[in-house]
């Protein structure tokens, strides 16, 4: 319990990658049960709790279907949908929404919901730039939708294959791909007048362009020899910028400097904090340039050799961009696309702790990368790094792999609802039929799969399989047990739903779904009342991660692009998780007869 406790706490904190909280768990696990080995069925067991997590049934069935998921995407096998909501939205924005809203959710019952909301994010930003509606208006009802259709199969997002694998290896029956969709079919109902109706009202009023002209980037200037920077203090300089621009401090020989009383020199670069606008201005007024002089001609190189203009963009890093985890520096753009990066936006928090350079920061899931390049350069870096433009984006193109693609995943969803094989086997043929035949390169493997989330589910397994042999899980339920005697079953269920609910928004939902499903199982034996309600208690209490930023990726994911802050995720995000714990609460004890 120490343990588990511990790695919540720093998955919540966010002082340290979640991919590395979760390798260092998997090794005190390791190290733990190697020293101190469980005695389980008359054996020991150590290391292969520790470690199992990696061979496990739902971790193959995740990678796999990050491959499905990413074949849909590249071969463009979705577009039609978007191509249908263009058509409604001019027609009526009402309507059109409300037919966005349903489409996403139904998308995502098959689909992983980040592939789905990468798809039809920039669908969303141009809808909302051509009809005149605010992109926060509609983004956050999209991403929520997009949640909420997830949580109706096995097969909608990782969390629930973890859940339905852990609770059929404590003995429950196997759930099938279509076992609790009626649940959440008729909740949705209940939350889509919120979504369509309500939540737009409670979010901002910021557009695509509105974000843009109020987003702060961390940037360099280097002073020509004729700047008038040239032999002035930072003190001067900051009285002479006061305003809504910062200096931060002078680069020299890679040493920030903060100090007032240093003198700028010619070959330091100076940094500031400003919107992209402030910054071009100053730029210009200074003979301050925004890219290095060796820098820009080789932007001019790549740019000339296409015979193409050069153009500055904002581009987003998305949860499968291979960018994350690396510096401006380490990642090379300049020298790889030919794409010059002149600032860093942070969304909602501080730009940069402890007041360290730019480009020696970590890039994280949301990050937005000033850049100035040729077209076809900013077209390659999207593609290759998993990036997109907020604003020009392109659509995704169709290809002739598109029909393949779709004809793939549906005999992987048929198979694995005729439960003729295992989700894990079905999923797993599926994409080797999909490398086989083109539909995913074998090279482009490292985009569809995400580390992350391998090393997490990893050792959530471990976790969720330590609490249950040591006995934490089942001393925990019957804590939890003696506090509820006397409780109805209703109540006990609302109770872990909200339990699950309160770990997910503040933690990783695959963390509290390890957890959570033991406990239920163990809550259920206690109070004689049947597992499987409260299983699913647990299972659809890790999907209603509205509330927060950090809840999951795609929270973050959205929330440079529609200018959203942490307050209008409690906004609008916390009634809709109350709304759905009630409704979803009621339908159990109805369907269950608790």
């Amino acid at each position: 319990m120490l343990i588990a406790v511990t790695a919540f706490w720093f998955f919540a904190s966010g002082r340290i990658r979640i991919e590395i909280v979760s390798l260092v768990l998997i090794a005190v696990l390791a190290v733990g049960a190697y020293f101190f080995p469980i005695e389980h069925d008359g054996s020991y067991t150590g290391l292969e709790i520790a470690f199992g997590g990696f061979g496990h049934e739902a971790l193959i069935a995740i990678c796999a279907l990050m491959i499905l998921g990413r074949g849909l995407v590249v071969t463009g096998a979705l577009e039609p949908a978007g191509r249908l909501l263009t058509r409604l939205w001019k027609f009526s924005r009402l309507l059109g929404l409300l037919f966005s809203l349903v489409v996403g959710g139904l998308m995502s019952m098959f689909v992983n919901d980040t592939p789905v909301l990468v798809l039809t994010m920039p669908i969303m930003i141009n809808l909302a730039i051509r009809a005149g509606v605010p992109a926060s208006k509609t983004l956050m009802p999209m991403n929520c939708a997009i949640l909420i259709g997830g949580m109706a199969t096995t097969i909608g997002t990782s969390t629930n294959l973890l859940v339905v694998s852990i609770a059929e290896d404590l003995g429950l029956p196997r759930f099938g791909i279509f076992h609790f969709t009626d649940v959440a079919l008729l909740a949705a109902l209940v939350a889509l007048p919120y979504l369509w109706l309500v939540m737009p009202r409670l979010l901002p009023a910021h557009s695509a362009d509105d974000e843009q002209l109020t987003r702060r980037f961390r940037s360099m200037l280097f002073p020509r020899e004729a700047s008038p920077a040239i032999g002035q203090s930072l003190k001067a300089l900051r009285k002479r910028f006061d305003g809504a621009l910062e200096v931060v401090g002078a680069v020299r020989k890679g040493s920030l400097q903060s100090d007032s009383r240093f003198i700028v020199e010619f070959g330091d670069a100076i940094e500031v904090e400003g919107t992209s606008a402030e910054l071009q201005e100053l730029s210009s007024a200074m003979k301050m340039p925004l890219v290095r002089p060796a820098m820009m001609e080789t932007v001019e190189t790549f740019a000339g050799d296409k015979g193409e203009g050069q153009v500055m963009a904002e581009l987003v890093i998305g949860a499968d961009s291979s960018l994350i985890g690396q510096t401006i520096r380490s990642a090379q753009v300049i020298d790889r696309y030919g794409v010059a990066v002149m600032g860093l936006h942070h969304p909602e928090q501080a730009l940069f702790p402890g007041r360290s350079r730019a480009d020696v920061e970590r890039l994280e899931v949301g990050d937005v990368l000033w850049v100035q390049g040729g077209s076809a350069a900013l077209d390659q870096i999207q593609i290759s790094e998993g990036t997109m433009m907020l604003e020009g984006a392109a659509e995704i193109p169709r290809t002739a792999k598109a029909g393949p693609a779709l004809l793939i995943f549906a005999g992987v969803v048929l198979l694995a609802a005729l439960h003729l094989v295992p989700i894990a086997v079905a999923a797993l043929a599926g994409s080797i039929v999909m490398l086989a035949t083109g539909c995913v390169k074998f090279d482009r493997l490292g985009q569809a799969l995400s580390a992350k989330v391998i090393v997490l589910v990893a050792a959530s397994i471990a976790l969720g399989r330590a609490l249950l042999e040591t006995g934490a899980a089942e001393w925990l339920g019957s804590s939890l047990a003696l506090g509820m005697q006397g409780f109805p079953g209703a109540v006990v269920l609302a109770i872990m739903m909200a339990f699950a609910t309160l770990l997910t928004n503040f933690s990783s939902n695959t963390a509290a779904a390890a957890v959570g499903t033991p406990i239920a199982v163990s809550l259920a034996e206690k109070l004689a009342i049947p597992a499987e309600p409260l299983v699913l208690a647990v299972l659809f209490g890790c999907n209603l991660c509205y509330a927060t930023p950090i809840a999951y990726q795609t929270n973050i994911l959205i929330m440079s692009a529609g200018g959203y802050h942490f307050r209008d995720y409690v906004r609008a995000g916390l009634p809709l998780v109350l709304l759905m714990i009630c409704t979803l609460s009621v339908l159990l004890v109805w369907k269950y007869q608790l």
